[in-house]
């Protein structure tokens, strides 16, 4: 199974009561669906996956699985503990998701033999495909090229989301894939099959044409580069939440320790917005 295109790291949508509100989800699964991504990423970083019980996380994998069609849906089931990110992925697998999406193991930071043996693990607890997640600014280890093609070689590790900036380069029976919305395009002319997105929330189209308009993609990107930046004024997700409850899309706050975008970041955040006419509709 190769993995690709616009894949949304979706937020989780809370209520005033900051309990997971499913028919946001729903709604918001929808609109992503029918608006440039070609599956989702739920339960993530992005979507607040440290912070959600098993239960919320098992429970948006139930309402991916069912509201998605034929689109991928990738649970979040990494976390620093591998007994428990195996039951996790034993538990998604059940519930019928397409893929996972495994970080490396955060604020232990395994050594390299205790990377391998974690992903291992994982991929040993099913039958779906492994999709590895490098980003050091959030995990401290950054899992080098030579380290990725060993990964490669574990049955059901099949893709990379790569999120650093430097030495990306294809590795040999993975399918690599941008973490970061502003490589994308980089990605794509080195040879890889997409991305998994947080701007996609908002410019879903435009980003699905960077992968399709070889010719143009960069030109499409740099269009984009001033909301890239405006939704890194703060740490991801807070600023994506921000924009979208200013478009319409009620997705609530977020749950401590981080909180709500403040009126400067606001600011920055609505400024971005205006210049892409995404106020328009609201």
């Amino acid at each position: 199974m190769h993995i690709g295109g616009i894949i949304t790291a979706m937020v989780t949508p809370f209520d005033r009561d900051g309990a997971l509100n499913e028919d946001a989800a729903v709604r918001l699964m929808h609109h992503l669906l029918e608006n440039g991504s070609e599956g989702l990423v739920l339960a993530g970083s992005t979507g607040e996956g440290a912070t959600l019980t098993d239960e919320e996380k098992l429970r948006l994998w139930e309402l991916g699985v069912a509201e998605s069609g034929d689109a991928i849906v990738i649970a979040g089931t990494g976390t620093y503990d591998t007994h428990h990110t195996v039951e996790l992925t034993e538990r998604a697998t059940a519930i019928g998701v397409d893929a996972m999406l495994v970080v490396t193991p955060y604020y232990v930071r395994p050594n390299r033999r205790g990377i391998k043996a974690h992903y291992e693990a994982v991929a040993a607890a099913t039958d779906r495909p492994i999709v590895a997640y490098n980003i050091p600014s959030r995990t401290g280890t950054d899992m080098p090229n030579d380290l990725l093609a060993e990964l490669a070689q574990i049955q059901n590790v099949v893709a990379v989301k790569q999120a650093r900036y430097d030495d990306i380069a294809p590795i040999d029976g993975m399918d690599l894939l941008a973490g970061n919305d502003d490589i994308l395009a980089r990605v794509m002319d080195l040879g890889g099959t997409g991305g998994i997105l947080v701007a996609s929330h908002l410019v879903g189209r435009e980003m699905r044409r960077i992968v399709d308009e070889r010719d143009r993609r960069h030109e499409i990107e740099d269009g984009l580069r001033d909301l890239y930046k405006a939704l890194t004024v703060t740490t991801n997700p807070i600023p994506v939440k921000a924009a979208l409850n200013l478009v319409g899309h009620e997705v609530g706050g977020l749950r401590l320790p981080l909180v709500d975008a403040d009126e400067a970041e606001t600011a920055v955040i609505r400024e971005a917005l205006e210049r892409h006419n995404l106020l328009a509709a609201v």
